[in-house]
């Protein structure tokens, strides 16, 4: 096992910058998972770890060493890739022991760390087979094989369950925490997927444009995002955003209007232009607003679609009456529509005129020009909760 740290590393290709100033150091153990939309630089970041590019700029540690110039082989790194790239003409044990046969290790040291790794990724009674007699599942298990005979300091794994069905997917994903758990060794994972990062991970990075957003653990960056990219990468589906302006009363949007008391915001001011986020579970329909939300206002609103999903339905609002509500763009980004979850069982049909109300101790305010974050609640912060009868002791 190893820490890895990056300082202030950047790696340009002529004019594109696709990893800016980086920095970040992941603990000895500790299961980070990089993510990010496509190109936001993410495998690059590691392949500089890995060494299979070099920065322009910054220096690489594993452990206590700089490893920037050393060779992938020499970095005490494994990697596990999208591309299972199995060797199709060997079978299973062959393949697992491709690399210790290069580094000539003795045939019973092979055999022994190969039947090692084989029960850990439980493919026992397997090393006889070809490639081309496993499923998708299997040949992934001997990939993730080939990487731990290696005895690695770092498992390096970039989409390594990409081209797996839904279903697989999720099992991989609960296979991937029990063999960190049962190696307790450092894993670096690369993923675009937010659920594969929000389950299996210790700590997250998310990036975009290559530069580091937040890292955090994962309910961390849900429930207090550093800025609107990371509020709006995270969770699915994404996060509304309003924008508006902070007054004496509370919050002027384009659509409704919300009243807190800006006073217990020190971190806002009257005049501000703001961005309001707010989950769409956060959403509540006023006549089912239960007391565990502060509520913050009424909004009016007439209910466009409705998406049953199971366990929930997700509904689109549309705030101003004669709006489309064009599916086609992003709800989130609009400034007539909201997004709200409700229970499988609420009666409700499109076209419904509704009234609904947000749980002010879970919205969030952001910068308008810059999309850092400003506070995150903004009821019950101080005094009685706004939209919150008051209780006898205050008549």
């Amino acid at each position: 096992m190893a820490r890895v740290r990056l300082e202030h590393v950047t790696k340009r290709y002529d004019d594109v910058v696709a990893v800016d100033d980086m920095n970040v150091e992941i603990e000895d153990g500790e299961f980070v998972c990089l993510v990010g939309p496509s190109g936001c630089g993410k495998s690059t970041t590691m392949e500089t770890i890995a060494g299979l590019t070099r920065p322009s700029e910054g220096t690489v540690y594993i452990g206590e060493t700089d490893v920037t110039n050393l060779a992938p082989k020499d970095r005490g790194i494994a990697m596990v890739f999208q591309n299972i790239a199995l060797f199709p003409h060997m079978d299973v044990f062959e393949n697992v022991s491709f690399g210790l046969r290069l580094r000539t290790f003795d045939d019973e040291e092979i055999e022994r760390r190969v039947e090692e790794a084989a029960e850990i990724v439980q493919l026992e009674g397997m090393l006889d087979r070809m490639p081309d007699e496993m499923s998708g599942g299997q040949r992934q298990r001997v990939a993730i094989a080939r990487a731990i005979v290696r005895n690695p300091d770092v498992f390096l794994m970039d989409e390594p369950l990409a081209n797996l069905d839904a279903k697989l997917r999720v099992h991989m994903r609960t296979e991937l925490q029990r063999l960190h758990k049962q190696l307790d060794t450092t894993i670096i994972y690369v993923t675009h997927d937010q659920a594969e990062a929000m389950t299996m991970s210790d700590r997250i990075a998310v990036i975009d444009a290559g530069r580091l957003q937040q890292i955090d653990p994962p309910l961390t960056c849900y429930n207090e995002p550093a800025n609107l990219f990371v509020a709006g990468f995270i969770g699915s589906p994404s996060m509304n955003f309003v924008r508006g302006t902070v007054v004496a009363g509370g919050l002027e949007t384009e659509n409704f209007d919300l009243e807190f008391d800006p006073a217990g915001v020190p971190e806002v001011g009257v005049g501000d232009e703001v961005t309001l986020g707010v989950r769409p579970e956060d959403v509540h329909l006023v006549a089912d607003a239960d007391g565990s939300a502060r509520r913050i206002g009424t909004i009016e609103a007439t209910t466009d679609v409705l998406e049953p999903m199971g366990d929930e339905i997700f509904v689109y609002l549309l705030l101003d009456e004669e709006s489309e509500g064009s599916m086609e763009e992003d709800p989130m980004a609009s400034q007539d529509q909201l997004l709200m979850s409700v229970s499988p069982d609420t009666d409700l049909r499109e076209g419904d005129a509704v009234e609904v109300t947000l749980d002010g101790s879970k919205t969030h305010l952001f910068d308008a020009e810059s999309g850092d974050a400003l506070v995150h609640g903004i009821a019950g912060r101080s005094g009685s909760d706004p939209g919150t009868a008051p209780t006898e002791a205050e008549d």
